[in-house]
């Protein structure tokens, strides 16, 4: 069975939280020994921080965890508790930054979603994506 772990990194609404987000998640998935998973998940981690950054006002929050079945579950935490847009296919985004997000999230993670969820006593969302650790 794999080691489990499960870490969150709260954040202000602020657009350097993502870089700080993309290095400690480099940094967490390098020290569990799962340095093949780093970049694709920089990238997802990255764009779901952004959206939650600059779609919102409050706090959010980046959760990073393994599963026992050996999954690695990334996961942006916002306090907006609407469902994101659906993604658009990165064929009709074309090199526009807008909207490109979740497709990007759609096309390189096995799994992607959104649940309703509270933090710091606000009402919330997070959206969600998984990748198998190899």
């Amino acid at each position: 069975m794999p080691e489990t772990w499960d870490y969150t990194l709260y954040i202000p609404n602020d657009p350097r939280a993502v870089t700080v987000c993309r290095r400690t998640l480099r940094l967490i998935l390098t020290l569990h020994g799962l340095i093949g998973l780093v970049d694709t998940a920089e990238l997802l981690a990255a764009e779901l921080v952004s959206n939650a950054v600059r779609h919102t006002k409050g706090p959010a929050a980046l959760r990073v965890r393994r599963t026992p079945e050996g999954v690695v579950w990334i996961g942006a935490w916002d306090t907006d508790p609407a469902p994101p847009d659906p993604p658009l296919p990165l064929e009709e985004v074309g090199e526009s930054e807008d909207g490109r997000g979740l497709g990007l999230v759609s096309a390189c993670a096995q799994v992607w979603g959104w649940q309703p969820s509270a933090r710091f006593g606000d009402r919330g969302k997070y959206v969600w994506c998984e990748l198998l650790a190899a």
